[in-house]
């Protein structure tokens, strides 16, 4: 049965994968891409890496999704001209001729990788129970990759100044796009009232558990961005304004902590981004839940776009 379903997922992600890359249409393609993402969860799932099926429908697929929905519309104005300008059969031909060569090299490289393959797991098995975490991902990501994940997140909010420096200058300090318009009885309100206080608390609970079990701050901050882009497309709530130092002190907030435990490790434990003995699991927890409010902030910024309308002040 698992073996028919594995059958079943791998078979759907390669007729979505090329109708996606074939499609000529951008939302039939951003459509593809979403179901695509969603079936990569299941086949994690399958593999048993439920903390990677949990990211990819967080991020994968939904963040991913919900940017590329945003941009659909914006690029539907090029798409003539883009149809005008496509590529002759010739250039087709080479750009698939090279793209099966390099498909051919990785598969080459992929059948004849060293037995065993070179690996870090025994020493990071011998190591991982001084960490005190449960969920290995977790030990590993806040540990033993810790400075991978602080990047990560550093990379996110460069992102996020990137996409501010997008603003018209005389909308710099103001709000992203216009104040969504829904009448009092629509459906999206209802949801906007009912579904933040629930979400919320599952994203709490996803970022707690994280220490032992599937789960963690990026995901937990996905589920809490969600209910916050779900109460601003109600209309229930306006955009924040970019020139507000609540929001740029959460925006900062869980890197910086983050920096500073990391330099507290050189004095205690000799290396940054190290934690004193017996010490690593609260260091952890700390980390991750400054981590939480400003990746959920993060990824809310990231997707409302630039500020489009100076700040009215009252």
């Amino acid at each position: 049965m698992t073996f028919a379903i594995s059958v079943g997922i791998g078979i759907l992600l390669l007729v979505l994968a090329t109708w996606t890359v074939v499609v000529r249409d951008t939302f039939a393609a951003v459509a593809g891409f979403i179901p695509y993402g969603l079936l990569l969860t299941l086949a994690w799932l399958v593999l048993h890496a439920v903390d990677v099926a949990l990211t990819e429908a967080a991020i994968g697929a939904g963040l991913t999704g919900a940017l590329l929905i945003d941009a659909a519309p914006r690029l539907h104005p090029t798409e003539a001209a883009a149809r005008a300008e496509a590529p002759g059969l010739a250039m087709r031909v080479a750009a698939a001729a090279a793209a099966t060569a390099v498909a051919v090299v990785i598969a080459a490289c992929l059948l004849h990788l060293p037995e065993p393959a070179p690996t870090l797991a025994p020493e990071v098995a011998r190591h991982i129970g001084s960490i005190g975490v449960g969920n290995p991902i977790t030990a590993v990501l806040m540990s033993f990759r810790a400075i991978d994940t602080l990047l990560e997140a550093i990379a996110l909010l460069f992102g996020v100044i990137g996409i501010w420096s997008l603003s018209p200058d005389n909308c710099w300090g103001g709000r992203p796009r216009p104040a969504q318009v829904v009448g009092p009885n629509d459906i999206l309100v209802y949801l906007a009232r009912v579904l933040p206080p629930v979400g919320v608390v599952i994203g709490i609970y996803i970022f707690w558990v994280g220490a032992d079990h599937p789960g963690g701050k990026f995901q937990g901050a996905t589920v809490i961005a969600a209910m916050w882009l779900l109460v601003m497309m109600s209309g229930l709530r306006d955009a924040p304004a970019i020139s507000r130092r609540r929001l740029r002190v959460v925006l900062i907030a869980g890197p910086a902590v983050f920096i500073a435990i990391g330099l507290f490790g050189t004095v205690m434990a000799g290396a940054f981004l190290a934690y004193p003995e017996g010490w690593a699991k609260p260091w952890i927890i700390i980390i991750e839940a400054a981590l939480l409010p400003s990746l959920a902030v993060t990824l809310v910024l990231l997707l409302i776009g630039p500020p489009q309308r100076p700040e009215v002040r009252a």
